[in-house]
Parts: C-alpha cells; sequence; structure tokens
C-alpha cells in the first residue's frame, strides 16, 4: 500500500505556485535541499516523472499538472479537516482592499481558497481606487492593501510589474477614431500616463466619459464609444486588448504593491498576504502555466 504524504504533496504545491525550488523553499521555511528530497521521494513512490529537469526552467511534466489539481484538493480537504475538528481554529475578520481594475482574475481565487483553508474567518473585500485605499489603510480601515502604482514604497512590497494596454470592444473602431474618444474614472492612477503618452506621440484625444463607476466605463468601452487602459491580464472577457498595430503609444509598466504584509502580528492576515503573492506571481509570468525558474 503506497501512501502519499500531505506534507510532501505541500512542498508539490508551492514549488508549483512559488516559482521554483528556491522560493518555495523560502515559502516553507525549508531548505532548497529539503525541497528537492521531498520532490524526488514523491517521484520515487509514485514511479513518475513530475517535473522536466531538462531545460532551464522547470516545467510540469503531464503526470505533474495531473497531481497538482489532487493535491490542491488533498491539501485544502486536509486543512478543513483540522480546522473544524480540532481546537486550532482560526477565526475572525480581515479587511481587504483591491482596486477595481485587479479584482479580476486573481482575486475570487484568493477568496475561494483562502476559504477552504480557514473556513471561519471572513474576508470583507473593499473595491474602490488606489488613493482611497491608501487613505483607509492609514486610518487602520483595512488590514491589508493592494495598490496599482508606478513606484514602490519603503513600506510595501511589488508583487508584480505588467505594463498597461488599450482596451476596447471586441471587433471595436473606435481606437482608430480622432480625437481619440477615452473613458476613464476621476482618480483612476493611469488616466495622466494614458494621457501624457498620448501628448508626446501628438495625438489628439477627448475625454468622453469621466465617472467615478467602473461599471459605467465597462459599459462605454464595450459599446464601442471609448478606449480605457487596464493592466496587461487584467481585462474582463466581454473587453480585449486592442491590435493597433502601433497606432497608439505604447503605455508603462505599473506595479501591484501589496501593504500590510509585515506590519501585521497576525497570523492570519500573515496567511492571506501568501495567497495574494501566489496569485499575482502565476498571474503575472511571462512564461506558460507550466512553466517556472528553478531559481
Amino acid at each position: 500500500m503506497r501512501n502519499l504524504d500531505i506534507t510532501t504533496l505541500r512542498s508539490f504545491m508551492a514549488v508549483a505556485d512559488n516559482g521554483g525550488v528556491t522560493r518555495a523553499a523560502g515559502f516553507l521555511h525549508l531548505t532548497q535541499s529539503a525541497v528537492s528530497m521531498q520532490l524526488k521521494r514523491l517521484e520515487e513512490l509514485l514511479g513518475l516523472q513530475l517535473l522536466d529537469r531538462s531545460g532551464r526552467t522547470i516545467a510540469l511534466t503531464a503526470s505533474g499538472e495531473q497531481l497538482l489539481a489532487y493535491a490542491r484538493r488533498m491539501v485544502t480537504l486536509n486543512d478543513e479537516v483540522i480546522g473544524r475538528l480540532t481546537d486550532q481554529v482560526y477565526e475572525g475578520e480581515i479587511m481587504l482592499g483591491v482596486p477595481y481594475d485587479i479584482v479580476y482574475p486573481a482575486i475570487p481565487q484568493v477568496l475561494q481558497r483562502f476559504n477552504a483553508a480557514y473556513p471561519r474567518v471572513r474576508v470583507q473585500l473593499v473595491a474602490s481606487n488606489t488613493r482611497q485605499l491608501k487613505e483607509q489603510f492609514s486610518k487602520g480601515d483595512c488590514d491589508l492593501i493592494l495598490t496599482t502604482e508606478s513606484t514602490s514604497t519603503d513600506d510595501s512590497e511589488t508583487l508584480a510589474e505588467r505594463p498597461l494596454r488599450w482596451i476596447g470592444a471586441p471587433g471595436g473602431s473606435a481606437w482608430r477614431q480622432r480625437p481619440l474618444p477615452m473613458a476613464f474614472c476621476r482618480f483612476c492612477t493611469f488616466r495622466p500616463k494614458a494621457v501624457e503618452r498620448l501628448e508626446q506621440s501628438g495625438i489628439a484625444w477627448d475625454m468622453v466619459v469621466e465617472t467615478e463607476s467602473d461599471r459605467t466605463i465597462e459599459v462605454t468601452v464595450a459599446a464601442d464609444l471609448a478606449v480605457q487602459t487596464m493592466i496587461d491580464g487584467t481585462e474582463p472577457q466581454h473587453l480585449v486588448q486592442i491590435d493597433h498595430g502601433g497606432s497608439l503609444p505604447e503605455l508603462p509598466v505599473q506595479k501591484i504593491n501589496l501593504y500590510g504584509a509585515e506590519a501585521t502580528g497576525s497570523h492570519i492576515v500573515a496567511e492571506l498576504s501568501v495567497y495574494l503573492r501566489q496569485a499575482f506571481s502565476s498571474v503575472t509570468t511571462p512564461l506558460a502555466p507550466a512553466q517556472w525558474h528553478a531559481a
């Protein structure tokens, strides 16, 4: 009878979620050699090669990808059983602030996974703009916040860096119009960057919608009445990145920063920070989903 070990499966998941053995070891508070040994024992137990180590990057084999799905379910079930049937149950509420434009696709996955691991902890999501979230965080109204900024600060941790993209309606033509019709929220931090690049390129523009409602922006852009900008990979399914072939200027890189992870003394808040790091590092890697750096 062969039995899978939850600790070993957790290490395997950490390698996948954190981009390689080195980062996984740091996340697990283990040495690299310990993590590598666990992976080797797992492969020997199953008689399968789970990681392709032939190139400069580590990639999951087909068997590794299949095991990863099972591992997530088994670890989640293990944590749920321990949480529900022992006295070591974390309870309480965490206030998490996230800018509207990066809620999807990462945050629903984070909330789902975190709830499975800590079912008695309520995560209250506060969706707003970066400026208001930083104000709330400074007042202690939020335990953790994510921001979209052009720079990082001493009290923040940069989780990812991604370029801004021009976003429009599928098959739309609004981006061809001059002046270029644009729709932005009043306090959007992307707005001045887009305007600056347009003016540097000598492209006339017109702010046809200026509102505090992100839903109004989405509807306007989906109707092909304007364009907007979003961080690469965060656009909703009903909008697309505009293939303008150089007709619009390239936009700058934006940082996704995390505030509160280091300052808190709460273990459960620190755990939520781990889930956020994993989600945004996997969303923003330029490699294929099944590939990670070895270090």
